[in-house]
């Protein structure tokens, strides 16, 4: 089942727009703000974290139990595709990005900085740094808002995948800093397998010289971040050089997107080959 509700998945996002319809935060993010204004659970952010996360991953799971009997667990189905939706990120990266790209194309250096902190939450002490930013912002957008959801639900199942979205969003919309570290610190820890997957797709996909040299020296490490690791990893696999004004730096805006749908290609073609050895 769960290859089936990946392609479906991926074929209601392409060609519908359900997944803004269903990824309704409201109701979350205001038990986010009562919990954070409870005196009692101020003072206990571990607490909070498992009240946030654990309730909801618990209430699914006991969904799940209930339909796995009937019709031999195929009322599951659409449970497993909603939740596979609502984990996915938020937002529409490339519109997102769509902006900084006219205004770095025709090199208004003014603009490309007020609508990277606008719309994308990124900053740069000069030119350079501002691009390898807004690169760094694509691949971890990438990342984090399909293939940590998609690795984590082939492996394990929705309810996996639903705590990393409820981490990810609590460390973003958290306004009690010992609630956000504690939800970075869960977050990293289920960011270290997957991210190194999708650099080892780099390179499968993209230059895998380049991402072998990159990756043995931090395959292993716990340290470092995992953005970090992925733009490391992401510009070498797209073969991306110094950052560059005008077309030559919206052109590497493209290789990495590209990169990244290559790398979703041999994700889906692993999973295919995986199910049908699993049904032999």
């Amino acid at each position: 089942m769960s290859f089936l509700v990946l392609l479906l998945a991926l074929l209601v996002e392409k060609f519908s727009g359900w997944r803004q319809r269903i990824q309704r935060d409201g109701l979350w993010l205001h038990w986010l703000a009562s919990s954070e204004a409870n005196s009692r659970l101020a003072s206990a952010p571990e607490l909070t974290l498992g009240l946030l996360v654990l309730v909801p991953v618990a209430l699914l799971g006991l969904l799940l139990l209930a339909l796995a009997p009937l019709l031999y667990g195929w009322l599951a189905l659409p449970v497993h595709l909603l939740v596979m939706m609502y984990c996915l990120g938020r937002g529409d990266v490339l519109a997102t990005l769509g902006p900084f790209r006219d205004a770095w194309r025709r090199g208004d250096e003014e603009a490309a900085y007020l609508v990277a902190a606008r719309d994308l939450g990124v900053d740069g002490e000069d030119d350079a740094q501002l691009l390898r930013n807004v690169q760094g912002y694509l691949l971890w957008e990438g990342y984090q808002g399909f293939f940590a959801v998609i690795f984590w639900y082939a492996l394990l199942g929705p309810l996996p995948a639903l705590a990393y979205r409820l981490l990810a969003m609590t460390e973003a919309h958290a306004a009690q800093p010992p609630l956000r570290q504690q939800a970075m610190a869960l977050r990293h820890a289920l960011d270290w397998l997957p991210v190194r997957v999708l650099a080892l797709s780099f390179g499968l996909a993209g230059n895998f010289v380049a991402v072998m040299q990159t990756l043995l020296h931090e395959l292993l490490s716990w340290e470092i971040p995992a953005a970090r690791l992925l733009l490391d990893t992401g510009l070498a696999g797209a073969e991306v050089a110094e950052p560059a004004p005008g077309d030559a730096g919206v052109a590497s805006l493209d290789a990495i997107w590209q990169l990244l749908i290559r790398c979703a290609v041999v994700w889906y073609g692993a999973l295919a080959i995986a199910t049908l050895l699993w049904l032999r």
